[in-house]
């Protein structure tokens, strides 16, 4: 009885009060930044909740569900073109090949300028060496989060767009998904870069067999995609929980995070089952109902103590760098010919945002020991406040909206 009504609690607090919050607010703020506060809060100001239960046993375990749930999707997402069709307001579409080096130059120079930065000036300050990892495995850690563009905020930012600016956002959007996969395969490399020579060593059957598994559900997804294109509902809703499970499985056993098989499992799904998938529903409902629970828990392990002033400034000086690579890179090499400037700082403006994306890498990486509690704690304020700033920063750099249309609210 006494971890039902933690559970309750729990809900009661990290996701009736932000839902609330954000409804009364109407919708200002990013609703997945709203628990990560209050988590923020509660820790910085070592407020006693752990008194009536919280983090809930029950809670924890329905937060990580939501968001290997979350992971899924962003990796059924990579098949989902929100908005497509004709529009008046069309830019010229990018080449393949231009879409793909514009997507690696969005990350890449973000992530070389952040690794950089990290490296000479970040980890000197007290508190930020990674307890388990090398110098320049925490550097590349900090400048990976620091390119990060959030695949699953920026869709939800992308319906919302004015019919004028929506051509823009489907630009973002397809740069956002090779960057999205860049992510996850970044973060398995680092990961065993970690650990170094001893990620092969003493390797079982079951390794093996975790490979063997993530090549079987690369075949199937390939086969069913031309062979097997329109197969009884029944049989896709059974496959995405076994899909799901073993990519999780298959990962973890490899030594890597969780959600990284997650992701990959979605996107090895086969396209046109994806698209018979209600994606959208599901991923807002885990986001809004039980995915709060994971990030104000998340907000919630920052250590209050590496909260201090420096570790403010520097989450600041993050933040700017983060905005000024990444619409830097994007200016620098647009991802598709004719391009106004504006244009392209509105693009610009909307790959920045970190979103949860960012929070989950972070806490990927922090659990693994390749950030310290000052370099967390940095991150996950990063990612509030890129979050938070994607709407007004797009708003002073996108082109105006002609003044016969109404203006939209700008949400994620």
């Amino acid at each position: 009885m006494a971890e039902i009504t933690a559970l309750l609690a729990d809900i009661g607090l990290f996701v009736l009060l932000p839902w609330i919050f954000w409804r009364l607010t109407r919708k200002v703020l990013p609703i997945v930044v709203l628990p990560i506060l209050l988590g923020i809060v509660l820790a910085a100001w070592h407020v006693p909740v752990k008194q009536i239960g919280i983090p809930s046993v029950y809670g924890t375990d329905i937060g990580w569900v939501a968001v290997l749930v979350l992971a899924f999707t962003a990796g059924l997402e990579m098949w989902q073109h929100p908005g497509d069709g004709p529009s008046a307001h069309a830019l010229p579409q990018p080449s393949l090949w231009r879409l793909l080096t514009g997507a690696l130059v969005a990350l890449g120079g973000p992530f070389l300028v952040g690794s950089i930065l990290a490296y000479t000036v970040f980890l000197h300050l007290p508190g930020w060496a990674a307890p388990q990892a090398a110098p320049w495995v925490s550097a590349a850690s900090i400048g990976l989060c620091i390119a990060v563009s959030a695949l699953p905020v920026l869709i939800g930012v992308v319906r919302e767009l004015d019919p004028v600016h929506k051509p823009m956002g489907q630009l973002a959007l397809k740069l956002a998904v090779v960057d999205d996969a860049a992510l996850w395969i970044g973060l398995a490399a680092l990961q065993f870069a970690a650990r170094g020579s001893s990620a092969l060593h003493g390797w079982t059957s079951l390794e093996f067999l975790a490979i063997g598994l993530l090549v079987a559900m690369a075949a199937a997804g390939n086969w069913a995609s031309r062979h097997f294109l329109h197969p009884p509902t029944w049989v896709i809703w059974v496959t995405v929980p076994v899909y799901l499970a073993a990519g999780a499985w298959a990962s973890m056993q490899l030594g890597l995070h969780e959600l990284i098989g997650a992701y990959f499992a979605g996107a090895l799904m086969p396209p046109s089952w994806v698209r018979r998938l209600p994606v959208e529903e599901v991923g807002a409902f885990a986001l809004i109902w039980l995915a709060p629970l994971f990030f104000g828990h998340s907000g919630m392990k920052i250590d209050g103590d590496a909260l201090t002033w420096p570790s403010v400034l520097a989450s600041l000086a993050l933040v700017a760098v983060s905005i000024v690579a990444k619409i830097a890179a994007v200016f620098l090499y647009p991802p598709t010919s004719g391009l106004k400037l504006r244009q392209t700082l509105g693009i610009g403006a909307l790959l920045q945002c970190k979103g949860l994306m960012e929070i989950v890498a972070a806490t990927i990486l922090h659990q693994k020991g390749m950030l310290s509690e000052f370099a967390f704690a940095a991150l996950v304020v990063l990612a509030v406040l890129s979050t938070t700033l994607t709407g007004p920063l797009f708003r002073l750099l996108a082109p105006p909206i002609p003044r016969d249309q109404p203006t939209p609210s700008l949400r994620a």
